[in-house]
């Protein structure tokens, strides 16, 4: 196997992105909103904040490959594991960036329908991004990638040592 995925459309931008432009485009068709009223500048910031961490989740990780002289398209071979830097603390940060940047800009701009396209970019990204660069990263590293698995979440945090 020579990378994780072999088509075009097999990167974050299109596994989000799609859901996104369809939630846009349903809002338009048929526009709802959360009755924000006086919460309104709380989950406005709320959302401000989630796109400043996706965004901040989405650099980190861009960094952190290209430190190791790695690639950000999983349509390249990888020739390390990367699990230093933010990878120390998720195995998918670039994912989980995306997922907050989107529920970030649903929040922010009241757009329910981005929020509700997040269900089936999550389930989206989880078969088509993440279980085959998983099959591939554990048939390219072996025990080395076992325990990275067994030490580092999916999507966020450390996993705890059993005493």
């Amino acid at each position: 196997m020579n990378a994780a995925h072999n088509r075009w459309w097999q990167v974050s931008e299109v596994v989000f992105g799609v859901p996104l432009l369809a939630a846009l485009l349903l809002q338009v068709v048929v526009p709802i909103a959360f009755p924000y009223g006086s919460f309104a500048p709380v989950l406005i910031l709320a959302g401000v904040l989630m796109i400043l961490l996706g965004i901040w989740l989405i650099a980190q990780a861009r960094r952190e490959f290209a430190r190791q002289g790695q690639h950000t398209d999983p349509g390249h071979p990888t020739t390390g594991l990367v699990t230093s830097g933010i990878f120390s603390f998720s195995r998918n940060p670039l994912y989980l960036g995306c997922v907050c940047l989107v529920a970030g800009i649903g929040l922010a701009a009241n757009l329910p329908w981005v929020l509700v396209s997040l269900l089936p970019a999550v389930v989206a990204c989880h078969i088509i991004l993440i279980a085959p660069e998983e099959h591939y990263l554990s048939a390219r590293f072996g025990e080395e990638y076992a325990r990275y698995t067994a030490s580092v979440n999916r999507w966020i945090g450390r996993t705890r040592k059993k005493l």
